[in-house]
Parts: structure tokens; sequence; C-alpha cells
């Protein structure tokens, strides 16, 4: 493997950091779903009012990336960090990209002052929970994930 470089991401890392998205939604299976565009990338990371933080792993090119959103605090007054997408293409798969992205996070985090760092893994991914475990994750059992789609929203709002 190439030097590996593990960095914020900067703005005109968008068209190469959406490609590594589309890759990831094809992966999971929501590609037809998937909405993000250059313009949403650029306002929601690197806008005035940013809403995540994205880290890139790059070698001759990008091949891989990170994205966590933060919430400011709970319980115990400190931020939780939230993993929404971790990828690496699948050529730099077990050369230590996935975990350097992770450590990066981490730093982060610790930055920021959080008290944990949270993240979901596909069901079925038995490859991403063996990574994550031998990282020191643990499968949570007192939480079970629910979510609400745009027209179970609708629903409930009475609309």
């Amino acid at each position: 493997m190439r030097l590996l470089t593990i960095r914020e991401a900067r703005p005109d890392d968008v068209p190469a950091v959406l490609e590594l998205m589309r890759a990831l939604a094809e992966f999971e299976g929501y590609l037809d779903d998937f909405a993000v565009d250059a313009d949403a990338l650029l306002n929601r990371a690197f806008g005035a009012a940013a809403q995540c933080q994205v880290f890139v792993a790059q070698t001759e090119s990008l091949c891989g990336y990170a994205v966590i959103q933060s919430l400011p605090f709970t319980f115990d007054l400190r931020p939780s960090v939230r993993l929404k997408e971790l990828y690496v293409v699948q050529g730099q798969r077990s050369n230590g990209v996935g975990e350097q992205l992770l450590r990066r996070v981490a730093h982060w985090a610790l930055e920021q002052g959080a008290g944990r760092l949270l993240w979901d893994v596909l069901a079925g991914n038995d490859a991403a929970e063996r990574f994550y475990s031998r990282l020191g994750g643990r499968r949570e059992s007192k939480w079970i994930a629910y979510g609400m789609d745009d027209r179970a929203l609708l629903r409930l709002a009475g609309r």
C-alpha cells in the first residue's frame, strides 16, 4: 500500500467523496434513493451551518471516508459522536485504512469532549462486525434501533 494519509475532507474532495458515497449506497441497497449531490454535500459538510464532519483516507486517490455527526450533549452533559458512514474501497480493505479512519474519528471525538462514539452496522455485514469488535466496539443489547420513513412521519404528524 502506498503512503496513507487520513485528514479532514476539503471542499475540493467533494466529487471523489460522492463517488465513495454512491458505492456505499449501492453496497447497502439504497442507491435508488440516494439524493446527495455536490451542492448538498458542500453545504452540509462545509457550509456556515455544517451538519457533519468528513474525514478521508488518501493514497494516490481517496480510498475511504468517514462521516460523523455530534449530538451536543446527553445525560452526562458530554457530546455523543455518531459515526454515520465509514467506507473503504474494496482494494484497500484489510490494509488498515478503516482502522486509521476510525482512529482519527476517535481523536476528533475526544477533542470535542465526547463521552461516547456510536454507530450502526448493516444487518448481515459480518465483516463490519468483526472489524468493529476487533477495535474494541461492542454490540449494544440494551437498545433496539427504530426508524420511521417519510410516509410514517406524515401519518404521525396528521398530514
